[in-house]
């Protein structure tokens, strides 16, 4: 195996272990005590992730003042924050499986068009194959899971559109980080996305309910959430996005209701249905058919493969 190969599978192997820390979201969440909202939720751990990412890159001096584009700085810090805005609307009104479902499934979607009008990209048939896969897989784990099984799905057209903005807006911050990478360093990157979209919520605090912070428990939840569920998570991502297109970084981005119903089965002592089950092995497929697509790339077009930028 060439270097521009190992490159590509260390990539695959970054974004996969972004998405291991995203799925322990929702267990954590069952720990958190009474009174923490998904609202409240989203904003502290953007809040923590974002101040620690950024200490970490001004520890590392890679925090650079100049030669940041503006649209796409701006677009990666709008993104960040509209994410979690579009998301908890959505699931707000259209319900958890729903809202996590056409947020998820749309992600991956959006990406590949994004991929292709902004950065030339072209989807293959191989991440088309393994895309349709994860997507159904992911379908069947949030729709037949325990945790939702007795749930009313409803379908409310403002809410569905609202999760598909939630999908645009990470596609996009994947779109927009790309770019970034082209002039910035991989922390930097992340620092002012993060640091600049909890900002952007930081008038919330004046409207959700943080009494919850003042029992250990929440401490330990929002610190989790923060530190390891966005701060790691997304220095692993954006790492991995160095040497992966856009496309395939959001598709293996899929893990993470994997990783969400494994644990839920052996921490939380849940039980999947059979369709879930089978939703399990229609993602690892998939996972599959990408990581044998990332290899077979990454050989073909070795000359060109390397990062933009090593700093």
């Amino acid at each position: 195996m060439n270097s521009a190969s190992i490159h590509g599978m260390r990539g695959f192997g970054l974004v996969l272990a972004a998405a291991v820390c995203w799925g322990t979201t929702g267990t954590a969440q069952v720990f958190a005590p009474d009174g923490a909202t998904p609202l409240a939720v989203g904003a502290l751990r953007l809040l923590i992730g974002g101040s620690a990412l950024l200490l970490f890159a001004v520890g590392r001096r890679q925090l650079r003042w100049r030669g940041w584009p503006p649209a796409a700085t701006a677009t990666a810090i709008g993104a960040i924050a509209g994410y979690q805005l579009f998301f908890f609307a959505g699931v707000a009104r259209t319900g958890v499986a729903v809202g996590t479902v056409v947020a998820i499934g749309a992600a991956p979607v959006l990406a590949g068009v994004m991929g292709l009008l902004f950065l030339g990209e072209r989807p293959t048939r191989r991440w088309l194959a393994a895309t349709l896969l994860a997507v159904m897989g992911c379908t069947l784990l949030i729709t037949t899971g325990s945790n939702v099984t007795g749930d009313d799905v409803r379908i409310d057209l403002v809410g569905v559109i609202l999760a598909i903005g939630a999908g645009a807006a990470y596609a996009l911050y994947t779109i927009a980080s790309k770019d970034l990478l082209r002039v910035q360093p991989p922390d930097a990157v992340t620092a002012v996305a993060f640091f600049g979209g909890a900002m952007l919520l930081a008038p919330l605090f004046f409207f959700v309910d943080l009494t919850w912070l003042a029992q250990p428990q929440g401490v330990l939840v929002a610190l989790h959430l923060g530190l390891v569920t966005t701060a790691l998570a997304y220095m692993l991502y954006i790492r991995g996005l160095l040497t992966l297109p856009t496309a395939t970084a959001v598709t293996l981005a899929l893990a993470e209701p994997l990783t969400a119903a494994l644990l839920g089965t052996l921490v939380l002592g849940e039980r999947l249905s059979v369709p879930a089950q089978v939703g399990m092995a229609l993602v690892f497929a998939g996972l599959i058919v990408l990581t044998t697509s990332v290899r077979r790339r990454q050989v073909a077009v070795a000359p060109t493969t390397k990062p933009t930028l090593h700093r």
